[in-house]
């Protein structure tokens, strides 16, 4: 099997396992419990927190472990909006993932706030310009993604962030897929709140982080024992936290040898399909893009045939966000950048992981050849 869906998941590093295992054996204690078994836990959920603030490049305080990257988007938008709100205004952009999508429309619906959309050009990128003229004294928190999880695009973030600081309006950036692939210093980013995922980085499902700036109040989205410093309650995954610190790490190491291989083999890939498919078009901006990331549309196809013909060949990739996966509705990420909505259901996304090697996206390329021609050939058989 070839996997390219490490933009939906990735597999557990070793690293990671092992680092885990003593929290979910010996030191299975509850970090709030004072006696030796719970103190142990919570040295390792400590240490965790802080290998992960060094990544940041910022202090450990600000790290908040939550169940998913979903959930740290939630708390980063619904919390910020709610924490101290300068008014009743957000601005995103319609590429976002749906946890920020979502948490936006539960603010304007539930709590009555606006939201303005940030326009993407057709390679999916947003403008600092267009963020300085929607801005208002009433805007409460900008929120952008800082890659795409669809189409990979990287957005400028450093110059987003610092239109929003001149108007002295936090900004949180959703960084799920920008993990182990670009720089995370949130201080050279400029941002006042981040949201990582430990699954993409090589470590289980089930722990995120949201890193938020001291300054910022977050209002809770999950209520109760006051864990996290009260900004959200639960007893904390340690095992998980453990697992995501040391993922994170293994990758911040690895990522400016295998950022820059991926991205030439990525390269290569998105050449040898489009020589062997003359109709497809890359979607996305071709150099601002996640170096693991390659994604199609195929005029006269459906993108869950050519799944399915794809993982009859061996490959395995999707359509697109595998939060959406077996959905008929196009992707909101391509018709926001203005794709007919027939043709939009025709994306497949490739997604290279560290392990990606050159046979690979080689063998993969044929397998996409074979698969877009046997679903044409069925479509106009029937």
């Amino acid at each position: 099997m070839i996997y390219l869906d490490h933009a939906a998941t990735s597999p557990v590093r070793r690293e990671a396992l092992e680092a885990m295992w003593p929290y979910l054996t010996g030191d299975f204690g509850n970090p709030s419990s004072h006696h030796g078994l719970g103190e142990s836990a919570a040295r390792g959920l400590a240490d965790a927190r802080a290998a992960v603030a060094r990544i940041l490049g910022t202090r450990a305080a600000g790290v908040v472990f939550t169940g998913s990257g979903t959930e740290a988007d939630n708390l980063a938008v619904k919390g910020i909006a709610l924490g101290a709100p300068r008014g009743r205004h957000l601005v995103t952009t319609p590429l976002e993932h749906e946890a920020v999508l979502a948490s936006a429309e539960y603010l304007r619906r539930v709590h009555g706030f606006t939201v303005d959309h940030l326009t993407p050009d057709s390679d999916g990128l947003v403008s600092p310009g267009e963020l300085a003229r929607l801005v208002r004294p009433d805007t409460t928190l900008v929120s952008v993604q800082y890659a795409n999880n669809e189409i990979g695009t990287i957005q400028p973030i450093a110059e987003l962030a610092a239109v929003a600081r001149e108007h002295r309006v936090p900004f949180h950036t959703d960084a799920v897929q920008a993990a182990g692939w670009l720089p995370l210093d949130v201080e050279g980013l400029g941002v006042d709140a981040l949201s990582l995922s430990g699954h993409k980085v090589g470590a289980p499902k089930g722990v995120g982080v949201l890193w938020a700036r001291g300054r910022l109040a977050l209002e809770p989205v999950v209520h109760g024992g006051g864990q996290e410093r009260g900004r959200r309650s639960g007893t904390e995954n340690v095992a998980g936290a453990v697992a995501l610190a040391t993922a994170l790490t293994a990758a911040e190491a690895e990522r400016p040898g295998v950022a820059e291989r991926l991205a030439g083999l990525r390269d290569r890939f998105i050449e040898r399909v489009t020589a062997a498919v003359p109709s497809a078009r890359v979607t996305g901006h071709r150099r601002r893009r996640l170096p693991g990331t390659a994604s199609f549309v195929f005029a006269g196809t459906h993108g869950e045939a050519v799944l399915l013909e794809l993982e009859r060949r061996g490959v395995v990739c999707s359509s697109g966000s595998a939060c959406a996966a077996g959905s008929d509705e196009p992707s909101h990420v391509l018709t926001a950048l203005g794709l007919p909505a027939g043709l939009a259901r025709t994306a497949v996304r490739f997604t290279f992981g560290p392990g990606s090697t050159e046979e690979e996206a080689e063998l993969a390329a044929a397998a996409v050849r074979d698969a877009v021609e046997a679903v044409r050939g069925l479509r106009a058989a029937g």
